[in-house]
């Protein structure tokens, strides 16, 4: 196996920016961002490496390769063509899962058909078989079809990265972890700065800013598919493993407060805290969003309120959003951010927004309301 590949890191619509920085922070510069999607030419040691680190990407892919096909039979020799044995083994399983968007072989169950059956034909020739029983490693192929142009390739992650293996449970409609991370790298927060989620549900904002604020691997504590790749090595996974160890900053101490209405989301909270291994770097509270009050001259609140999407919580939304103006508008020097799809929010909260931007949770669209704080007469101590 070639040392030397390209990679695709996935994102929602939205967030690609930030995907494109946090692979540049890594020390990663050959880049190329795309509508949903950054590419980076690297080398294998990357793997390990974006899969433990990034946050707000959905998965990392290995591209195989890009060609353009208007027929089956294109598809086919092209696909067929490609050295698919310097990934799969003899006993490996390749389940073919496709899209196809503006392009002349629109059929996705048929260009996922020809797509294994192209590469179960040359793995015969390679491997001197004829039947493959696919209960080895997993390579799950993707052949993803834009304006005629296909792109194969193999999955590197396997369970989306926003599963990072602390909330076994969670609250009726939760935020994405990719998508909370997203929204704390979009703020002013700083770790020596108090941090607040009022509405904080089973506690994913908390416990994304915790992980930030202590510069912890999103991805330490879960598995990923490509870790039984042998062409990758455990070596390389160790070397990642060690590096996130070595750099995280366990003892750095966080002000960071969540709080909620029902004491059930507390004690969610608490537990997918513990599981995160943060037990004791985030405070939990129960409480209204009206009762909330500060000592702190400075400070950052991230939260993700409840949408009233049902006509009957309608009044009480208006309620509430004019109950986190009256509430949060006070504060001079913090600066607060809500993610809401009501279109409505700045009337209601009674302030216009510093900066609005479009943010997908789930196939919703929503509206990130920044609220930037004035300058503090004084460094923050």
């Amino acid at each position: 196996m070639e040392d030397n590949i390209t990679i695709i890191a996935t994102a929602t619509m939205g967030v690609e920016t930030l995907v494109r920085r946090e692979i540049e922070t890594l020390g990663y510069d050959q880049l190329r961002v795309e509508n949903g999607k950054v590419e980076v030419d690297t080398t294998l040691d990357a793997i390990p490496r974006l899969n433990l680190w990034l946050r707000t990407a959905d998965r990392i892919k290995i591209k195989v390769d890009s060609f353009i096909a208007h027929s089956f039979e294109e598809l086919f020799e092209q696909t067929k063509a490609i050295p698919w044995e310097m990934y799969i083994g003899k006993k490996d399983a390749f389940p073919v899962i496709g899209r196809s968007v503006k392009s002349t072989l629109y059929s996705v169950p048929d260009c996922q058909r020809i797509v294994k059956k192209a590469i179960v034909e040359r793995l015969k020739q390679s491997y001197d078989v004829d039947w493959f029983e696919e209960t080895g490693a997993m390579y799950k192929v993707e052949v993803a079809i834009h304006k005629d142009v296909v792109t194969l390739s193999i999955d590197a992650t396997g369970d989306g990265l926003h599963k990072r293996g602390y909330r076994a449970l969670h609250s009726r409609a939760p935020l994405k972890e990719t998508l909370a991370a997203a929204m704390i790298m979009l703020t002013n927060w700083k770790p020596d700065m108090p941090f607040v989620d009022p509405f904080c549900g089973s506690g994913t904002i908390p416990i994304e800013a915790a992980m930030i604020g202590q510069n912890i691997a999103p991805g330490f504590n879960r598995s990923f598919v490509s870790e039984s790749w042998p062409w990758i090595g455990e070596q390389r996974w160790e070397k990642a493993r060690e590096e996130a160890e070595d750099v995280a900053s366990y003892d750095t101490p966080l002000e960071i407060l969540g709080t909620d209405i029902d004491h059930r989301m507390i004690e969610l909270s608490e537990n997918n805290t513990k599981e995160a291994g943060l037990y004791g770097a985030i405070s939990f509270k129960q409480m209204q969003v009206a009762d909330f009050t500060t000592k702190h001259e400075v400070g950052t609140i991230v939260t993700n309120p409840p949408y009233g999407a049902r006509l009957s919580e309608k009044k009480d939304i208006k309620t509430l959003y004019q109950t986190m103006g009256k509430v949060f508008r006070p504060l001079d020097f913090w600066s607060v951010y809500v993610l809401t799809s009501h279109e409505s929010f700045e009337s209601l909260y009674g302030k216009k927004a510093t900066k609005k931007r479009k943010l997908y949770n789930g196939n919703m669209k929503t509206y990130y309301y920044q609220f930037w704080g004035k300058r503090p007469p004084k460094p923050h101590q």
